[in-house]
C-alpha cells in the first residue's frame, strides 16, 4: 500500500496558513475544523508544519496562554515529508523514528495533503482485516478431496 491510496480514501481537503499568521488565528482554525495541524507555505513552497506540539510548547512557556507570536516563530521549519508513492511501512518507521505526527505528502514541490498517524494506523487495520476476510474466505471454500489428501 502507498501514501497515495491513503490520500484516495481520505480525501483532499487542506488546510494551510503563512508564517505570518497568528498563533491565535491558528489555534482557530484548528480548533474549528477538528485537525491536528496545519501546513506553512509561504509563495507556494512548503516552509513548516504546525502541530498542536509546537502549540503546547507555546503555551506552557507562556504561562498559560498562546501569546502574540506569529506561526514562524514556534512551527517545525524542517517538518519529514514523503511522496505518494512511498510505502506505507516506510511511512511508519519515518513516524516513529521522528515521533511525527503528521506528514505533508509532496510531489516534487506540490503539497498533495498530508497524512495522520491515525490514517497510517487506520489504512492499516482495513488491508489487514481485508486480507483477514480473503483468507477465512479461501479455507472456508477449500476443496474437499484436496482437504482429505492433506491429512
Amino acid at each position: 500500500m502507498r501514501v497515495s491510496d491513503i490520500l484516495k480514501v481520505k480525501g483532499n481537503t487542506l488546510f494551510t496558513v503563512t508564517p505570518e499568521t497568528s498563533l491565535a488565528d491558528a489555534v482557530d482554525t484548528m480548533a474549528e475544523h477538528d485537525i491536528g495541524s496545519l501546513v506553512v507555505m509561504e509563495y507556494g513552497d512548503l516552509v513548516g508544519m504546525l502541530t498542536f506540539r509546537e502549540i503546547i510548547n507555546t503555551i506552557s512557556r507562556n504561562g498559560g496562554t498562546v501569546g502574540t507570536s506569529t506561526i514562524r516563530k514556534i512551527m517545525d521549519d524542517h517538518p519529514l515529508t514523503c511522496t505518494p508513492e512511498t510505502d506505507v511501512n516506510e511511512v511508519r518507521r519515518m513516524m516513529l523514528e521522528r515521533h511525527a505526527r503528521y506528514l505533508p505528502v509532496m510531489d516534487s514541490r506540490t503539497l498533495m495533503g498530508v497524512i495522520s498517524f491515525y490514517d497510517v494506523a487506520r489504512a492499516v487495520v482495513e488491508e489487514q482485516s481485508f486480507e483477514n476476510r480473503m483468507l477465512k474466505a479461501y479455507i472456508r471454500d477449500w476443496p474437499a478431496e484436496e482437504a482429505e489428501n492433506t491429512k
